[in-house]
C-alpha cells in the first residue's frame, strides 16, 4: 500500500509539474489586467475589463490551474522530504495547504466577483458606486491592495515551504540538489526582500519586480524537480 502510494504521490508531482510548465507559456498569451495596469485609470480599467472580459477570466482561470499544479508539485516534494525528514515535510505540507487557500480567494473573486463589478460600474446602474469601491480595493496590479496582498500572502507561505524543504532535500541525489538549492535560493531572496520592503529599501512601485524576479527561481526548482519525479518515481536516492 505505502508503495503504491509513493508512487501515485510520485505521477501527481510530475503531472502537476509539467501542467504547471504549460500554464506558464499560456499565462504569456492571456492578459491579467489593463496595460500597465499600475498607472491606468480607474475609468479606463473599467472600460478595458468589459472589452475584454472573455480574455481576462481566461487568465486568471489559467492563474488558477497554475497555482493548484504549482501546489501540487511541492505537495509531493513535500511527501518525498517526510520519507526521511517527517517534521521537515509535515511542515512544508501545511505550509502549502495554507497557501492554496490564501491564493484561491483572490484568483476566485478575479474569475467571479470582478468581472461582474466592471458590468455592474459601467452600466451606472444600482450598486455602481460600490461596484466602484469594491473594483479599487481589489485592483489585481496595485502592490498593495487587498487583492494583490493575499497573493504575495501565498507567495510567502512558498517561501516558507523552501526554507524548510531546502536542507533535507539537499541529501538527495543530484536532481534533487538542484531543486533544493533553487528552492533555498528563492526562499531567502523572498525574505530578503520582504524585510527591504519592511525597511522601505523597495518602493510600492517596484514590489512587483523584485518578488515576481525572485520566483524565477521557484521556476527553476519545479524545472529540475519533473525529471526527478520522472526518472526516481517517489523514491529518492541519498546523496
Amino acid at each position: 500500500m505505502n508503495a503504491n502510494l509513493n508512487q501515485q504521490i510520485g505521477h501527481l508531482g510530475f503531472w502537476s509539474g509539467v501542467i504547471f510548465l504549460v500554464t506558464v507559456v499560456v499565462s504569456l498569451l492571456l492578459p491579467l489586467d489593463v496595460p500597465d495596469g499600475l498607472q491606468a485609470a480607474h475609468v479606463d480599467r473599467v472600460i478595458w475589463l468589459n472589452e475584454h472580459r472573455s480574455a481576462f477570466i481566461l487568465g486568471w482561470v489559467n492563474q488558477m490551474v497554475s497555482m493548484l499544479s504549482l501546489s501540487g508539485v511541492l505537495l509531493a516534494v513535500a511527501w518525498l522530504v517526510a520519507m526521511r525528514s517527517p517534521l521537515s515535510g509535515m511542515v512544508g505540507g501545511i505550509a502549502i495547504l495554507l497557501s492554496i487557500t490564501a491564493f484561491i480567494i483572490p484568483k476566485f473573486i478575479a474569475i467571479w466577483t470582478i468581472p461582474q463589478l466592471a458590468e455592474a460600474s459601467a452600466t451606472g446602474g444600482v450598486g455602481s458606486v460600490f461596484a466602484d469601491q469594491l473594483l479599487l480595493i481589489l485592483n489585481v496590479s496595485v502592490p498593495f491592495s487587498l487583492y494583490t496582498s493575499l497573493d504575495y500572502l501565498g507567495f510567502w507561505l512558498y517561501a516558507l515551504f523552501s526554507l524548510v524543504i531546502a536542507a533535507p532535500l539537499f541529501k538527495y541525489s543530484l536532481i534533487w540538489k538542484v531543486t533544493a538549492v533553487s528552492l533555498g535560493v528563492f526562499g531567502a531572496a523572498f525574505h530578503a526582500i520582504f524585510i527591504a520592503l519592511l525597511i522601505r529599501k523597495v518602493v510600492p512601485t517596484d514590489i512587483e519586480s523584485w518578488f515576481l524576479g525572485s520566483a524565477l527561481f521557484l521556476v527553476v526548482a519545479i524545472i529540475a524537480a519533473v525529471p526527478g519525479f520522472r526518472t526516481t518515481g517517489n523514491q529518492p536516492r541519498l546523496a
